[in-house]
């Protein structure tokens, strides 16, 4: 356990994951009160990320369940081992005891394949508690975020053939959301809530120090200011803290000391992923945003 608020950024810190004091005050509390965290924000600020984090400083396993539209319990929760069960009854009818078969003989324990959600209530073998990251919850369906209501309220699973599993030491549950629509009422009162924004640039600045070490100052401090005027630009798709770490590295590996026009045109797919955006930018457009965001003596 993370006693202090200080210790949560010192321990996210730790795995080069960079928080303000709000966003670590949510995740001290979700931690302290055993409650799910809700983070929303747009791609690519951190909030898959800081699910890793969390997990890699709690010494904890992370568990990812990844939500999509026609998600369901058969991939999400449990499924029964269909082959397996056929073997037993056949196994059962050449020993010439099949009639004797009852329910639990092939609806057992042993019969079931945990998936995510089931997997994330059962005792670690490492005694901590896993972190369960599920993972844009916005494109899964009503019904499925309904299913998750009574996991989120008491850390339970019902099995027909089995009963209520119930965990003996909840997960740790991050949610997360793009908001391509808008989460339940009845899932975000069963939870902690932050919304992760775009990092300052300073605060970008030391993330890419962090994430990728090998960059100089300068050439981090052009990536930055470049990436936070075109987050004020009207582009389809901003880019994240991600494709400024994306764009950081792929510098490096071109051996770039700086930005320049023709190095930004060259690369701008890098952190921009619509051609309607790409083609806004690229040139007089670049070398309007080069002279905007470059110090002037």
């Amino acid at each position: 356990m993370l006693d202090t608020i200080e210790e949560v950024q010192a321990s996210l810190a730790s795995q080069n994951y960079l928080c303000d004091r709000s966003l670590a005050t949510v995740v001290f509390l979700a931690l302290r009160l055993g409650r799910p965290l809700l983070l929303e924000g747009e791609a690519g600020v951190g909030k898959t990320e800081l699910a890793k984090a969390l997990a890699s400083s709690l010494g904890a396993r992370l568990i990812r369940l990844q939500c999509y539209e026609g998600l369901d319990v058969n991939t999400a929760v449990y499924e029964w081992n269909y082959p397996a069960q056929m073997l037993n009854i056949r196994l059962q009818e050449a020993r010439g005891v099949a009639d004797k078969m009852q329910a639990h003989d092939i609806f057992g324990p042993e019969f079931l394949v945990r998936r995510p959600l089931l997997e994330a209530l059962e005792p670690s073998p490492n005694g901590i508690p896993p972190v369960l990251l599920i993972d844009e919850i916005d494109r899964a369906d009503e019904e499925f975020e309904a299913y998750l209501l009574e996991i989120l309220s008491d850390f339970q699973i019902t099995v027909p053939e089995l009963g209520t599993i119930k965990a003996e030491h909840p997960p740790r549950v991050v949610l997360t959301s793009n908001r391509t629509r808008e989460v339940h009422d009845a899932l975000k009162r069963r939870c902690l809530y932050h919304w992760i924004d775009y990092p300052t640039p300073q605060r970008e600045f030391e993330i890419v120090l962090a994430r990728v070490p090998s960059a100089s100052e300068p050439l981090a401090r052009q990536v930055v200011a470049f990436v936070q005027r075109l987050r004020q630009a009207d582009l389809t798709k901003v880019p994240g803290v991600a494709e400024t770490l994306d764009w950081a590295a792929a510098l490096l590996s071109l051996g770039a000391k700086e930005l320049t026009a023709e190095v930004v045109d060259e690369t701008l797919g890098v952190v921009l992923k619509y051609e309607e955006d790409v083609r806004h930018v690229k040139g007089a457009t670049t070398r309007q945003y080069l002279a905007d965001t470059t110090p002037r003596a």
